[in-house]
């Protein structure tokens, strides 16, 4: 696979267990990399590890949750004295609520913030520091096209995105001298676990959304795969704080 190849590298997913998180997950391990899949369900986890291996490559399941720093240090030493490295990170762990800022609760507000922008900094500050000691790494945080072309009832949700965009290029200044790149993927709307049931029941809100895409389809979870392996690979070394948008050319409306 030339500079895509990632034999002998050892990877964390955030969040990997279903949708995108999941495809980059089979994505990193089918070239060749150990990924590491955390979620908070380990039921859930060793399914999708499972379904990774099924496939021949090679997958690990450790339960995690990103708004808890001691499970995510746990996991972190875990993985370490497991692989003795960590060297690429993606953080794909995110929630969502639909409603009007209006309507927003402040426990609603917390869980969001929480999980999609503090639970990705303490992802990043915790494997960050192996990262550093090791001058290299690559982190990758998933984002949201959201943080340009705005959608109805979805206003919390892009301000955290928004948030972990401007994260990503703060890190990548900061940690670019130790040879650790961070740079983010802005999917567009696409149809994961997250939001299947929603557009069942909302046949109007998918139509909205795939008439926004000049390519006219919703995206998959397998079309985000590219740019993490980009990413995630040699291919990137010169690429830091960037954020890639996968939608469809839904940004350019």
């Amino acid at each position: 696979m030339g500079p895509f190849d990632l034999a002998g590298r050892v990877a964390i997913i955030m969040g990997g267990s279903r949708g995108i998180g999941l495809a980059i997950a089979e994505g990193l391990a089918g070239a060749g990399a150990v990924s590491v899949i955390a979620n908070r369900n380990p039921g859930q986890g060793e399914e999708a590890a499972a379904k990774v291996r099924g496939k021949g490559w090679k997958a690990r399941a450790i339960s995690a949750d990103v708004t808890q720093r001691p499970s995510v240090e746990s996991l972190v030493s875990r993985v370490l004295k497991e692989f003795g490295r960590i060297d690429i990170l993606v953080n794909s762990a995110a929630i969502i609520v639909r409603k009007p800022i209006v309507e927003i609760t402040d426990e609603e507000w917390d869980s969001l913030l929480n999980t999609n922008l503090k639970g990705t900094f303490v992802c990043c500050q915790v494997v960050g520091r192996h990262m550093i000691e090791r001058r290299q790494g690559k982190i990758i945080n998933i984002s949201s096209n959201i943080i340009q072309p705005l959608q109805p009832g979805r206003g919390v949700y892009a301000i955290t995105k928004a948030g972990l965009t401007q994260l990503t290029r703060v890190l990548a200044f900061e940690w670019a001298q130790y040879n650790v790149h961070v740079n983010a993927i802005a999917p567009g709307p696409t149809i994961t676990d997250l939001n299947r049931k929603f557009f069942e029941d909302h046949p109007e809100d998918l139509k909205a959304r795939i008439q926004s895409m000049p390519i006219g389809r919703m995206g998959q979870p397998r079309d985000h795969v590219g740019a993490a392996l980009l990413l995630a690979s040699s291919a990137s070394d010169f690429i830091t704080g960037q954020t890639i948008f996968v939608d469809g050319g839904s940004n350019l409306l």
